[in-house]
């Protein structure tokens, strides 16, 4: 385990899982000049065995080969952990496997598990057994992505600053899911192509406060503002026609082609942090709302004030994928975390407590 105020040379870093978020993970990890690439783990039998630089699509292997044997790994007392495998449907098993991990002593770093990116509103059932992990283990916990994550707490607060009045800060997520490798998830948790009387779990009453309200909370509390309460606002719009995508096949006329909502907070009876999602599995449905300044999406922020303020970051990654694109970001942002994390004490951190640095010792390097 790590000494407070002392960071070795090099922090010994396993990747978990090896899906959109951890392929990123890979790269970064082995781009950063404090980490060493020392285990990847894997689910799938097929990969293991493999060299992680092919799994992260690298030209070159780095010489660690994937593995499923967990307690081997953490026997090994790594310096930190990228928890990159999914807790959107199965947040019981993402929550143990972190828990896990830190009782081992090492800095966990994760977009898994939305309410753990605002620990202190996180419910007990997972802010409990983390912190039992950190009084047993000595680890820490940073949780945090993009949208939830940067584009919804850091960014947006830089941004105010730059103003001399703010009435509204405004972040939107506009995007093309046809473009998310993840299916299911599209279809079904999200409900892109499924009957209009279908209710998708990730916009069900509650569900957006769960997943953005802590990205509320943090504005607020940076800002100095005491929110009356959070608000949700749901429009969802059916396909006129058929459509074909590349990469997720049919989605049938009459079924959900687009969805909006926004998460509010409420500042003296009026919505002043708004988080709002626009999403489309085609470009033709909901014309008339918002859409990205060009490609497959966006991530916007507007602090309306003065002056106006409008920044749109569009990324790309992985062959031109705005959608590997901000998993790049997201990762980019955690594995950034990770020396300063070792140099802290243990503990449940957020993001406004962990600094958004520089890529020093990255620039000009591949």
């Amino acid at each position: 385990m790590f000494q407070f105020g002392s960071v070795p040379a090099m922090i010994s870093t396993v990747v978990w899982g090896t899906g959109n978020v951890g392929r990123a993970a890979i790269r970064a990890v082995d781009a950063h000049p404090a980490l060493k690439l020392t285990n990847v783990i894997v689910n799938n039998p097929d990969k293991v065995g493999r060299d992680a630089g092919h799994l992260a699509g690298l030209d070159a292997e780095l010489g660690v080969a994937a593995t499923d044997d967990i307690e081997a790994v953490l026997a090994a007392s790594p310096g930190a952990v990228v928890y990159a495998a999914s807790g959107d449907i199965r947040p019981d098993d993402a929550l143990a496997d972190i828990c896990r991990a830190i009782r081992a002593g090492a800095v966990v770093v994760s977009p898994a598990l939305y309410p753990l990116y605002d620990p202190t509103n996180a419910p007990a059932e997972l802010r409990g057994p983390v912190l039992a992990a950190i009084a047993e283990g000595g680890g820490s916990m940073f949780a945090s992505g993009v949208d939830p994550g940067w584009g919804n707490d850091v960014l947006p607060l830089l941004l105010s600053g730059l103003g001399s009045t703010v009435d509204v800060i405004r972040c939107q997520e506009i995007f093309d899911y046809s473009t998310y490798d993840q299916p299911d998830s599209v279809r079904y948790l999200v409900g892109m192509g499924q009957p209009m009387d279908y209710l998708p779990p990730m916009i069900a009453p509650t569900i957006p406060t769960m997943v953005w309200g802590g990205q509320i909370r943090m504005m607020a509390r940076a800002l100095g503002v005491e929110l009356d309460e959070i608000r949700e606002t749901l429009d969802r719009r059916a396909l006129d026609e058929t459509v074909s995508t590349k990469t997720m096949g049919e989605f049938e006329a009459g079924t959900q082609g687009a969805v909006r909502f926004e998460v509010q907070g409420i500042v003296d009876g009026e919505p002043r942090i708004v988080v709002e999602h626009v999403t489309r599995i085609h470009p033709t449905c909901a014309t008339d709302w918002p859409m990205p300044p060009d490609g497959d999406g966006a991530h916007r922020v507007i602090i309306e004030g003065r002056p106006r303020i409008e920044v749109s970051v569009e990324c790309t990654d992985e062959d031109g994928s705005r959608s590997a694109g901000g998993n790049a970001t997201a990762v980019g942002r955690l594995v950034s975390a990770i020396d300063w994390l070792v140099a802290a004490e243990p503990g449940i951190y957020d993001a406004l407590d962990v600094p958004l640095r520089p890529a020093v010792g990255k620039l000009g390097k591949r």
